[in-house]
């Protein structure tokens, strides 16, 4: 039986976003695939007073299970409100690849979808986001569309190389598929590798001249980046010392990132490097305590410094303090 995401305790992203592009700061979107780190996700927003989205993945949904992901969202929000806080809470689909998937989640509860039919042609792109937002304005619903193809792998989203967004598309786009948000591609990509770079080498600069164009034909309208994961590099030291095998591995700078969320950009997504900082933390402590087995022992400090990268982002974003 299909459910509101009103009854969830949840908001969309309408005026999330509106109160973002006024204040100047964007919204931190951050992944979770299980119990510690929807924990650390509601306990830093809530310690920094931030506005946040969940997102949940096709991969996650898999993963953790669909319907135990739907009852815990309630639980995180019950969380929040029981430690005296009212922040704004929006359940996102990150990166649907299906008007089945969408609508499903419509009817779960969640708030906000994303749909990504960013690597079909134009028109059927337009067509598949035009029929998601259909359905999800019915159910009051907001829809996230997307423009250009980022590279990088992250679960099933994969593509060797980046194709920009053509501003010259997206007022069309926006205009016949009514989409509430539109995910941009200006040189951000999934994964941990976003850029293989050797030591003395600099990561190239985002795109902020189709930033700026795209803010110039759709004034006023939200933009997503997605990939904007700085792959912290404290945490990539850590996994290699313990064992682990990441080289070369770079991300977006935070300096650049602090630049686009001054511009139109309403929505900053987040997901590898929460995911570095729980295997980095975890590696650490089994290293350190070869006999220890029990997994509350290593999830604890991984949720504890998943914690304190939660609130180092939300200022980076400027969310801290706009709940």
């Amino acid at each position: 039986m299909a459910v509101s995401f009103k009854e969830l305790g949840l908001v969309n992203s309408r005026e999330m976003f509106g109160k973002a592009m006024k204040g100047g700061y964007a919204v931190p979107a951050y992944n979770f695939n299980n119990m510690e780190q929807l924990q650390a996700i509601i306990n830093a927003c809530v310690e920094c007073n931030s506005p946040v989205i969940l997102q949940i993945s096709k991969g996650a949904r898999q993963y953790a299970n669909q319907t135990l992901l739907r009852y815990m969202v309630p639980g995180a929000v019950a969380m929040a409100r029981e430690a005296g806080s009212n922040i704004p809470i929006a359940l996102n689909l990150d990166h649907g690849d299906s008007y089945e998937l969408a609508k499903s989640c419509v009817d779960f509860g969640f708030s906000n979808v994303m749909i990504d039919g960013s690597s079909l042609p134009y028109d059927e792109n337009v067509d598949l986001t035009k029929k998601v937002v259909e359905y999800a304005h019915a159910h009051n619903v907001t829809v996230e569309g997307e423009l250009g193809v980022l590279a990088g792998i992250e679960e099933h989203v994969s593509s060797e190389v980046t194709h920009y967004t053509r501003p010259e598309e997206v007022e069309d786009f926006v205009t016949k598929t009514g989409v509430d948000s539109l995910a941009i591609s200006i040189g951000t990509s999934h994964g941990a590798y976003k850029f293989k770079v050797k030591p003395g080498e600099s990561v190239p600069p985002l795109r902020f001249d189709i930033l700026e164009e795209v803010e110039r034909r759709l004034p006023g309208f939200p933009i997503v980046l997605h990939g904007a994961s700085s792959v912290l590099p404290k945490y990539v030291d850590i996994i290699n010392q313990f064992g682990g095998q990441l080289e070369n591995t770079a991300g977006v700078p935070e300096e650049q990132i602090k630049k686009a969320v001054k511009s139109a950009v309403c929505k900053v997504n987040i997901d590898s490097d929460g995911r570095l900082v729980m295997t980095a933390m975890i590696r650490k402590y089994m290293s350190e305590h070869p006999k220890e087995f029990d997994p509350r022992k290593y999830l604890g400090p991984a949720r504890d410094e998943l914690t304190k990268m939660y609130i180092a982002k939300c200022e980076l974003l400027g969310s801290d303090g706009k709940a």
